[in-house]
């Protein structure tokens, strides 16, 4: 069950959350230092994701990747980023998952918007009286 939209609640105490570009990145690259074959890589950005993701009461549970792999099974690793993959992929829809889920993003967002410059002056909104001429 999601309590905001960018965490998700474990219901053990512990919540994932999204993580910012940045983020993901430096655990990309977190993960390629760890791993020592490419058959360890996906286990290893999976822990090292994990890391910046997993939290309790708004503290990371791991402080590295490596901290992860040796606090976590990997059955636990996968697990975790398998729904952290759903938590990303509901809020940031891509082209594969269809035209469904980005119409719904889309409407979602629309909405926030609209609430959001409610009671505002519309004057200020309002679209520029045409002009006459050539168009210069």
């Amino acid at each position: 069950m999601l309590s905001r939209k960018d965490r998700l609640e474990l219901g053990d105490g512990r919540q994932l959350r999204l993580l910012s570009a940045q983020e993901v990145l430096e655990a990309g690259r977190e993960a390629g230092e760890l791993a020592q074959s490419q058959g360890e890589r996906a286990l290893c950005a999976n822990a090292c994701l994990l890391a910046r993701a997993l939290e309790r009461r708004g503290k990371p549970l791991f402080s590295s990747g490596r901290a992860a792999l040796e606090g976590m099974s990997a059955r636990e690793i996968g697990e975790l980023a398998r729904r952290w993959n759903e938590l990303d992929r509901a809020e940031n829809p891509s082209p594969e998952d269809g035209e469904e889920a980005a119409q719904s993003l889309k409407k979602a967002w629309s909405t926030r918007l609209m609430s959001a410059f409610a009671g505002a002056c519309s004057a200020r909104f309002r679209p520029c009286p045409p002009r006459s001429g050539s168009g210069t």
